[in-house]
């Protein structure tokens, strides 16, 4: 697959419409200061800011607005072809989305580091991702149930499935 590369003076122009949305959606009190624009070919086809607090939703960051938004115009589950302009480096959440989305490239003004002088600090969370699940903070274990292989056997065999 073919990326267009666009212009430097363009990739500064999107990340600025990120920053806008970012201080946009802060100065609003919407959420934090976190904003992200989704292009493809050239020409934005999404676009958020972090909304968290104003919505009472822990997943409504900028990234995941973005790239909901940009699904719905583009009618797919998948950004294959686009670019996406952050504010700021992605939290292990964002990051998770962005790759199942599967965009070509992520462009990102401030760091992590930037966001955790500022009190979003996700390094608990780029931390526990490494240990095993005994050693992380956030207890999680097993309940087998009979019915849920099942539904993974079913799956396996649908033959109409729309794999991703």
């Amino acid at each position: 697959m073919f990326l267009m590369l666009l212009p430097m003076d363009k990739r500064i122009e999107f990340m600025q419409i990120a920053i806008d949305l970012s201080y946009k959606g802060m100065l609003n009190n919407d959420g934090g200061p976190f904003g992200c624009v989704i292009i493809k070919d050239g020409i934005e086809v999404g676009r958020g800011w972090n909304k968290v607090t104003s919505t009472n939703d822990p997943t409504a960051h900028a990234e995941i607005i973005a790239i909901r938004d940009a699904c719905k115009n583009l009618q797919t589950h998948q950004l294959e072809g686009c670019e996406i302009y952050t504010s700021c480096e992605p939290c292990p959440m964002c990051l998770g989305a962005i790759y199942w989305a599967r965009p070509s490239k992520v462009y990102y003004a401030n760091t992590r580091l930037d966001a955790a002088a500022i009190g979003f600090d996700d390094s608990l969370i780029y931390n526990e991702l490494t240990l095993s699940l005994p050693e992380r903070k956030l207890s999680m274990e097993l309940l087998f149930h009979p019915d849920a292989p099942k539904v993974f056997e079913a799956w396996k065999k649908k033959d109409d499935k729309i794999k991703y």
